[in-house]
């Protein structure tokens, strides 16, 4: 069984566990952009500690997704993968025999999970983000990304569960007291998703077997979860996939995929 769990998400950080459920459980942490201490309570409100983790994935550079992810791989001696651009991007740093380079479409075997990044269009060095899989079910994570691609549209085909960025209300962006130039570049090609762009891949990709649909990134200032859930269930054809927020401050639940 594979089931996932966010621990956050948002401008102050970004952090996805992912877990293949069998004999010997596999943990993946999607992103590490928190401190260590709440890194550590939140896994523990998980009911995980620290060590449970196996593997980590970073999806780019930016502070509120790599965060604390070279200091709790070393720790906890960890491996982490992310792609050559990312780890340039942030300086290169040591990481003592830990990493692991990550490359579009290149699959990874965790054991009982198999990894596949695929790129997106964001303003980071080489941002990649995944699909997992446990062999029977499927989850697609997709965050910080301008706007689709026929590329990752066919790596997120037949997802079981998808964490989709829902970032901005079109309308709440244009009336923020944000600068043009940043305005600019949150709702950019190479920026962030709105709620209806969201709402346009959830169309693309839905299918019978789309279980979980989960609004993650919720800008502070420029959405909300009413409207997200609104464009997230406008979307959808009136079945029975459920549809989450991604808290900033509590993620959502554990879901099973």
């Amino acid at each position: 069984m594979l089931r996932f769990k966010n621990l956050g998400s948002g401008s102050s950080g970004n952090a996805t566990v992912v877990e293949a459920v069998g004999g010997n459980p596999f943990r993946l942490l999607v992103d590490c952009g928190l401190g260590l201490k709440q890194l550590s309570w939140r896994l523990g409100e998980a009911g995980l500690a620290d060590e449970d983790i196996n593997a980590i994935f970073i999806t780019h550079e930016h502070g509120d997704h790599i965060g604390c992810a070279l200091r709790f791989a070393l720790r906890h001696r960890i491996p982490v993968w992310m792609s050559k651009g990312t780890h340039e991007a942030i300086g290169a740093p040591d990481f003592s025999g830990l990493l692991r380079i990550a490359r579009d479409g290149d699959a990874i075997d965790l054991g009982g999970l198999q990894v596949t990044p695929f790129t997106v269009p964001h303003d980071a060095r080489e941002p990649l983000q995944l699909t997992c899989t446990d062999g029977s079910a499927k989850l697609g994570v997709l965050t910080d990304l301008g706007h689709a691609t026929a590329h990752l549209l066919a790596h997120l085909a037949g997802c079981n569960a998808l964490l989709l960025e829902c970032n901005h209300d079109i309308e709440l962006l244009a009336q923020s007291a944000y600068p043009v130039f940043l305005k600019r570049r949150v709702g950019g090609m190479h920026g962030h998703l709105s709620n209806a762009a969201a709402g346009e891949i959830v169309q693309a990709l839905h299918h019978a077997g789309l279980r979980h649909l989960v609004a993650a990134h919720l800008s502070a200032h420029n959405n909300s979860p009413a409207l997200a859930l609104l464009a997230l269930s406008e979307a959808l054809p009136g079945d029975s996939t459920e549809v989450n927020i991604a808290h900033a401050s509590t993620g959502t639940p554990w879901l099973a995929v």
